[in-house]
């Protein structure tokens, strides 16, 4: 009964985590599909908006081009850097924005590249409306009020921390810019869920499958009887 029960409980995980790998594949499929759609507006995008829809969003505003965040730390195709956001005000007169305009390599040397500022003027954006990037573990508190040069630099990004920083509300969820990758610049924009990745789970159903085949293999080595 204990082994009928184990396997049960580990093909039932397996399963479970196979089921999850799917959804993830889904997932990604819409995500990378969903800069081709039609574009919504942002009031239309924060009523779509969930832990796994990004809505892409068509909105006019303006930068402010004295203020802005380098996230550190990243990495992107095995290559260290960052990424810069922005703070966006749409003309409609919403909340502002924080605009992750896309990922920037180090150089060689391990230097940040000149940080380019965000174009002049009223700019009609074409971005993903995604939940900020996680924070993961965090040592510390706040250290952003204590910089006094802009860009500042942070390893995590709390959408509520730069709020205070700045000192106006900021919307609770993030713009990923969509335009083509600049090259002129070196902003790299390939967008992804940050979610585990169906390998994760299929390498987890592959574990609990495994433990299933062992406790068979116990089972049968313990009650197998020699032939005389």
């Amino acid at each position: 009964m204990l082994a009928v029960a184990g396997i049960a409980l580990f093909f039932a995980l397996g399963s479970w985590q196979v089921r999850r790998a799917h959804e993830k594949e889904a997932l990604f499929a819409a995500f990378d599909a969903v800069a081709h759609q039609t574009p919504v507006t942002l009031d239309r995008a924060r009523e779509q908006a969930s832990a796994t829809t990004y809505p892409l969003v068509e909105i006019a505003g303006t930068y402010d081009t004295g203020h802005a965040y380098v996230l550190d730390d990243q990495v992107r195709d095995g290559k260290a850097g960052f990424m810069l956001f922005d703070v966006f005000s749409p003309s409609a007169g919403s909340v502002s924005l924080l605009v992750n305009r896309g990922f920037l390599a180090r150089d060689a040397r391990g230097a940040l590249p000149a940080i380019p500022p965000p174009p002049a003027g009223v700019r009609t954006l074409r971005a993903l409306y995604a939940p900020p990037p996680g924070s993961g573990v965090r040592l510390g508190g706040n250290a952003l009020p204590r910089q006094a040069q802009w860009p500042k630099t942070t390893i995590y990004l709390d959408v509520a921390e730069v709020s205070a920083d700045l000192g106006r509300a900021l919307d609770p969820r993030v713009l990923l810019e969509t335009d083509a990758d600049d090259a002129a610049i070196g902003f790299v924009r390939e967008w992804r869920p940050e979610v585990f990745p169906p390998a994760r789970h299929y390498a987890y159903a592959f574990t609990w499958f495994a433990f299933c085949a062992v406790v068979v293999a116990t089972f049968i080595g313990l009650h197998w009887k020699k032939q005389n």
